[in-house]
């Protein structure tokens, strides 16, 4: 079956709604309430600082989706106009598009967690020791290179509209479970939906939380493969090795400056390698492991 060709012409011309723009006001509304109810309560939900960096980093993200829209949308359309197929614009297919760009979103949130390199597009997310809406906000500058990881969607035939208007939602859906004022949730919504209290594990530094929970929208894919952790002990926030700064530019960049440094002082190109793709939780023990090699060979060039 042979399609017609989107343009961007076309797409243009559908006027399509900023649907984060529109509740930005909102989020930034309950994340004031949030913060007030936490301070009348004498809870230690917020800091002030760190509340006006993850808003700074949630703004100037904002502006940079709205630069790079054009590229962003520009690789999903073309790959959308390379397959001959399209799955028709219907009330169904934002429900197919959902779970199948979830799908995706767990993969590319797990690689974002297993590999340093895409670390460094995530972390920003992660270095906070507080846990409140306006965690949510704190989203790398970085993270746009992503979209890669969204290709499937554009090449299951889903219409580029369809795929805009549910990444929205999808990137909306986050905002409400990066809270602590909300507990576990009736079984059926905890076993199908990522909730707050699944979200509040993913970002725990305990142990047994981490590497956990990669779910956006729902739960299942973590049951399905693996990587499913329910909550039980309180948890705690924050990096496993944290970053003392309130600065947006050093939230953003400390990961790609220690790769920086790292890789400059590899000695190989395995170990430059292993510098920037080892999977973050290995990388003390990798550098050990090179370390110990350097020295056994040194001991046998001078044996």
């Amino acid at each position: 079956m042979n399609k017609e060709k989107l343009t961007f012409e076309q797409i243009a011309n559908m006027d399509l709604p900023n649907i984060i723009l529109y509740a930005a006001p909102i989020m930034i509304g309950l994340v004031g309430l949030e913060w007030y109810l936490s301070y009348r309560q004498k809870k230690d939900f917020y800091d002030s600082k760190d509340t006006i960096a993850a808003t700074v980093i949630g703004l100037i993200n904002v502006g940079m989706s709205a630069g790079i829209k054009v590229i962003t949308f520009g690789i999903i359309l073309f790959f959308y106009n390379l397959v001959p197929w399209t799955i028709p614009m219907t009330w169904w297919s934002f429900v197919l598009c959902l779970f199948w760009l979830d799908f995706w979103r767990y993969w590319a949130h797990r690689v974002a967690h297993e590999n340093r390199f895409w670390w460094a597009t995530h972390v920003t997310h992660h270095n906070s020791e507080k846990y409140n809406w306006s965690v949510s906000f704190r989203l790398s500058w970085t993270q746009h290179i992503k979209i890669i990881f969204f290709i499937p969607v554009a090449l299951a035939g889903f219409h580029p509209v369809v795929f805009f208007i549910v990444h929205q939602l999808a990137v909306l859906y986050q905002f409400w479970i990066h809270t602590e004022y909300i507990n576990k949730l009736p079984r059926p919504i905890e076993y199908f939906f990522t909730t707050p209290s699944h979200h509040r594990v993913h970002h725990a530094t305990n142990e047994k939380y981490l590497d956990k929970n990669y779910g956006s929208t729902f739960i299942i894919w973590d049951r399905m493969f693996g990587t499913f952790q329910p909550e039980e002990e309180r948890p705690n926030y924050g990096l496993t090795k944290q970053v003392k700064s309130y600065n947006p530019i050093t939230l953003n960049f400390h990961e790609w400056s220690d790769i920086v440094r790292d890789v400059r002082n590899s000695r190989s190109l395995k170990e430059a390698y292993a510098m920037v793709f080892t999977r973050p939780s290995e990388l003390e023990a990798k550098k050990k492991e090179f370390e110990a090699s350097y020295e056994k060979a040194k001991v046998k060039v001078n044996g």
